[in-house]
């Protein structure tokens, strides 16, 4: 039986309450995860896959009940993608939450009734919403690279972060070990192995356990680089007490160390020229 996803107007309530729980305060990952945890949704509906993106299904709806909740006011972003409960968010009752689709197709409408030159900006999202932005490009463009190439890419991201002697195994029956290298830090050295994931489903404990498994005896530090993402049990087996911690680097993570790194990634900054008539006026 496929795994039911919940819509994003039942996410509503959970991702306020989630928010509350946390503090009032979160980033996306970290709001994400404690909505699974409050819900109590299973790692099977965290894997399914959405569309044409390296999102998975129950990112993207919460994507939406986050838009929808910022729209109202109930809560806000700052440009460090930390989300806020709001004085209004903390005031509404579960009633109030399930109102607020009908409320915000009612916003939309005001603004599209506008004339041109009274419009807002138009209805969107600052949480990268869906239908596009570079990192749904970048992923897409790595999805269809050869499964070697995308080993290379990777053993050049940590070249270029840092690594040295960084070398990809390619061999097949290796525990799921892709490749090695070495991190130096001031006057010591560490062994770390990566693997690679090209998954379209959010990758779960067992492969971070089935990791482990394959690094021990051959060193202490791991690296699983992935163009989706990790399930919150995922991230709890990778820091396990009295396991070798794994670092996890996800897809949202490698789009933004690939654009830090300029690699295959460039920023272009456009001109604007401006025509200062008060200045031709006083001439």
């Amino acid at each position: 039986m496929k795994a039911e996803v919940p819509q994003y107007h039942q996410l509503l309530w959970p991702t306020l309450q989630a928010l509350k729980q946390i503090g009032g305060s979160a980033n996306n990952d970290e709001l994400v995860d404690k909505v699974i945890e409050v819900e109590g949704i299973s790692e099977a509906v965290q894997q399914v896959p959405h569309s044409g993106s390296g999102w998975t299904e129950l990112e993207y709806r919460l994507a939406w009940a986050r838009t929808y909740l910022k729209t109202v006011g109930a809560i806000e972003n700052s440009s460090r993608g930390v989300w806020a409960i709001t004085e209004k968010g903390e005031r509404l009752s579960e009633a109030d939450v399930a109102a607020i689709p009908a409320e915000v197709r009612k916003i939309r409408k005001s603004r599209k009734d506008k004339p041109d030159d009274q419009k807002e900006t138009e209805f969107q999202s600052d949480d990268e919403v869906p239908n596009g932005g570079w990192k749904e490009s970048l992923l897409k463009v790595i999805a269809r690279m050869q499964p070697a190439a995308f080993e290379r890419l990777a053993q050049r991201l940590l070249r270029e972060a840092g690594f040295i002697k960084v070398e990809v195994t390619g061999k097949s029956g290796d525990g799921g070990i892709d490749g090695l290298g070495v991190l130096k830090v001031n006057l010591l050295s560490f062994p770390v192995l990566f693997q690679c994931k090209r998954y379209r489903n959010s990758v779960g404990a067992s492969a971070v356990r089935d990791f482990r498994g394959a690094m021990i005896g051959r060193s202490d530090k791991g690296l699983i680089i992935t163009t989706s993402t990790f399930t919150p049990e995922a991230k709890k087996e990778a820091t396990r007490d009295g396991a070798p911690a794994i670092d996890l680097i996800d897809g949202d993570q490698l789009c933004e160390f690939l654009k830090t790194l300029k690699l295959g990634v460039e920023t272009r900054l456009v001109e604007q020229v401006v025509v200062d008539q008060e200045w031709f006026g006083r001439i």
